[in-house]
């Protein structure tokens, strides 16, 4: 197996000036703001978002034909991890979650007509997106096949019933992605359909905003409720029944994307823990010259490069056309917890500067405590890696 380090010239490119955008553009909209967007004005995320388009770094992820960069998911690992630099960078790219799984699931799964009526204004930036799964308990969470949510037919298609939380972005969305089940009961490992469902649609409404400890995603984490929400068999994306097998499409590159653009964020930490370390001094010398700070440094400097190593390792894989279902976990346990603990030594390099508003420290710690739930949480990932570990070592004794 051979795997290449060297960026391509065409991604290096795209990195270098996406890098300049966000610090000449981005950031400052950012500082202005606070990175507070979870009720975000829309004229601020297409200000944006035209400013990317003119410095030519819009919408990296999506093919040519929907009017993106068309980059693999090793050059989208480069490229995101620069817009990643500010909270606000991938809404300016249009590589923000939900959206950017959203559109590489319908590029994949969607009819043509789907991908006209839904995708094409979706890359365009003209509206935004949300993908309905998550539930209140007991419903589907980290264990989707709790999916409670259902979809029965009708004469003219299907209608939705169910209540969803925390889904991510649904203020303000043009459409959802929503997951419910067509046939089993909640826990059977089948059975789930996914639905595109208008935002106008009279069966659906967010019944909530919910108070969250990050601040950073455009629209929020909504409460949704679906009381007949009627729905045409044109609204099924992929097959009946297949909805958690075709997900799969979006969530191992999901996780991924997720975080290429963290890794972003702990990059920006490290920079600011530097720069204090190089500028203060006590005890009659700089920061940096002190053993224990240098341990800090040195310790987040390994946990960006290892997680930097395991990503594009995951992300080689995908584009091989594996599945990567254990380079996708390992990858996204290592480095959400890895931009915690670099984020974490930053806020302690710089001391009570680290925990004031003067320093966006605080505020990225907000942001980044949170990764570490999404798109499941480490203790699920750590039983699937164990559990495909297992069965492995059992395939190669039984091999022998």
């Amino acid at each position: 197996m051979s795997i290449g380090f060297s960026i391509d010239e065409r991604v290096a490119d795209i990195a270098r000036r996406t890098s300049e955008f966000v610090r000449e553009v981005v950031l400052p909209e950012e500082q202005a703001c606070d990175g507070n967007v979870h009720d975000g004005p829309e004229p601020l995320r297409r200000r944006l978002q035209e400013a990317a388009r003119a410095a030519e770094v819009f919408a990296p992820h999506v093919g040519a034909e929907w009017g993106g960069l068309g980059l693999d998911l090793c050059g989208q690992a480069v490229v995101f991890e620069a817009a990643g630099y500010s909270l606000l960078g991938p809404l300016a790219l249009n590589c923000a979650a939900p959206d950017e799984g959203n559109m590489h699931l319908l590029e994949v799964v969607a009819t043509e007509g789907q991908k006209e009526r839904y995708l094409r204004p979706l890359a365009a930036g003209e509206v935004r997106s949300c993908f309905a799964m998550t539930e209140p308990a007991p419903g589907a969470g980290s264990d989707p096949r709790a999916l409670a949510t259902t979809a029965t037919r009708t004469r003219g298609g299907w209608r939705i019933d169910g209540r969803k939380w925390f889904i991510s972005g649904a203020d303000g969305a043009g459409f959802s992605i929503c997951m419910a089940r067509t046939s089993g009961v909640p826990g059977d490992a089948g059975g789930a359909t996914m639905f595109l469902v208008d935002a106008d649609n009279p069966g659906m409404k967010i019944v909530r905003n919910i108070d969250t400890l990050d601040q950073g995603l455009f629209g929020g984490h909504s409460e949704v409720v679906l009381d007949g929400c009627e729905v045409g068999d044109d609204a099924v994306l992929g097959r009946v029944d297949q909805g958690f097998t075709q997900a799969q499409v979006r969530l191992g590159p999901a996780r991924m994307t997720h975080c290429m653009r963290w890794l972003g964020v702990a990059r920006r930490a490290q920079d600011i823990a530097l720069e204090r370390a190089a500028d203060r001094s006590a005890f009659g010398r700089p920061l940096a010259e002190l053993g224990m700070v240098q341990q800090l440094l040195a310790d987040s400097e390994i946990d960006i490069e290892t997680s930097r190593a395991v990503l594009w390792r995951a992300c080689w894989e995908l584009d091989q056309g594996r599945s990567a279902a254990q380079h996708t976990s390992i990858a996204k346990t290592y480095v959400s917890e890895a931009v915690n603990r670099v984020v974490d030594r930053a806020v302690q390099v710089c001391g009570a500067l680290g925990i004031s508003g003067d320093a966006p420290l605080s505020r990225l710690y907000r942001e980044v405590r949170p990764f570490r739930i999404y798109d499941g949480p480490s203790e699920t990932h750590r039983w699937a890696i164990a559990k495909r570990a297992v069965r492995a070592a059992r395939e190669r004794r039984a091999g022998r």
